[in-house]
């Protein structure tokens, strides 16, 4: 047996991070395709979550992050007030290399035999045309575009949710829901960071914004000449009179590396898994940084791809999203009453919703 394989034995079946249902480890030889399909839980519907696409160093590291991101899953799923539980797949590679259709229709049948445990979308390294290729082998599959049935790109409520997340946390912290005059700092403008840039811009907050790709950050710059940019995240997170840093590019933002030098005063932003381990909560709350949890701000997209199971209405996912505003707020009620870090606020919240299905 394999160390990947004792590492993923550990984590399902003994460590605080397991208790997953299934883990399916899948592999097209034909196609090159090489994935990993975790469900954390159905106790509140069947699992929802996107398919990420990234060139993993090791096996084990994709591994771990299914079963990370499936569990957040769970979580936000679950503070959504949707009917599912979590789950999440990740193909291993350089989508920019092996992608392909027929890697796409091989992903689509594992999916498709999972006979609707598990329902995909998009993720880091889809894009809604995959998902209109994966759904040729599984009608589990949202994230489509509208002239195959589905709601389009979810990036556009999931800046808007973590948009409403920000708007609480001025709130809490500065006594009315509105960023003009505050400086915010933009870790990733991809798919989701750059709508949550024009949210700001409108709203009339200060911009400062910073992205592995040039070409994303010309696309920002371009537009709106008032965003300033930076060379990289590190630069950002010590960026002089920083109110808000959003992250929103990969997991592991918040580490013991970046709390301490981070000067903003509110985290919240799109990535999911900022938190690098569950110690950080509170390395935050010491430094009296606001943070507003991952999983609860950036739920609009899961919002939109839920209801496409439905019967798509854009209004109606808009006004749902909208509700992560008061969430937001009801949370960092709870961790006020309880005398703990919003994280384990929202966790409370999550697991006793899931809690009573499960007795239900």
């Amino acid at each position: 047996m394999t160390d990947v394989t004792d590492g993923v034995l550990h984590t399902l079946f003994q460590s605080d991070q397991g208790g997953h249902e299934q883990v399916v480890l899948c592999q097209d030889r034909a196609s090159g395709l090489k994935a990993v399909i975790a469900i954390h839980s159905t106790a509140l519907g069947p699992a929802l979550g996107g398919t990420r696409f990234y060139p993993y160093a090791t096996e084990e590291a994709a591994v771990a992050d299914a079963l990370n991101l499936a569990r957040g899953m769970s979580y936000k799923n679950a503070m959504a007030g949707l009917d599912h539980g979590g789950g999440k797949a990740v193909i291993i590679g350089d989508p920019d290399k092996i992608k392909s259709e027929e890697l796409l229709l091989a992903y689509g049948r594992f999916v498709a035999s999972l006979g609707g445990r598990y329902v995909t979308a998009c993720d880091v390294g889809t894009y809604v045309a995959d998902m209109d290729v994966v759904a040729r082998e599984s009608r589990w599959t949202t994230g489509r575009s509208p002239e195959n049935g589905g709601a389009g790109d979810s990036s556009v409520l999931t800046a808007f949710g973590v948009f409403q997340g920000m708007r609480a946390s001025a709130e809490t912290l500065w006594g009315a829901p509105t960023l003009r005059g505050r400086k915010v700092g933009v870790a990733g403008v991809g798919k989701v960071g750059h709508i949550l840039v024009e949210h700001l811009i409108e709203d009339g907050a200060e911009v400062v914004i910073t992205d592995v790709r040039a070409d994303s950050v010309r696309r920002i710059t371009d537009k709106y000449p008032q965003v300033s940019s930076v060379a990289d995240t590190e630069a950002l997170i010590r960026t002089e009179g920083l109110d808000v840093y959003a992250p929103c590019a990969l997991g592991g933002a918040l580490n013991d590396d970046t709390v301490p030098v981070l000067t903003a005063r509110v985290v919240c932003g799109a990535a999911n898994n900022q938190l690098a381990h569950p110690g950080v909560e509170k390395d935050l709350a010491d430094r009296g940084i606001l943070y507003a949890p991952d999983y609860v701000v950036n739920a609009g997209g899961v919002i939109q791809v839920a209801d496409e199971l439905h019967g798509f209405d854009f209004d109606r996912c808009k006004a749902k999203a909208s509700k992560i505003y008061d969430t937001t707020l009801a949370i960092f009620a709870r961790a006020k009453a309880d005398g703990i870090p919003p994280a384990a606020a929202a966790d409370r919240i999550a697991e006793q919703r899931i809690a009573e299905a499960r007795r239900g």
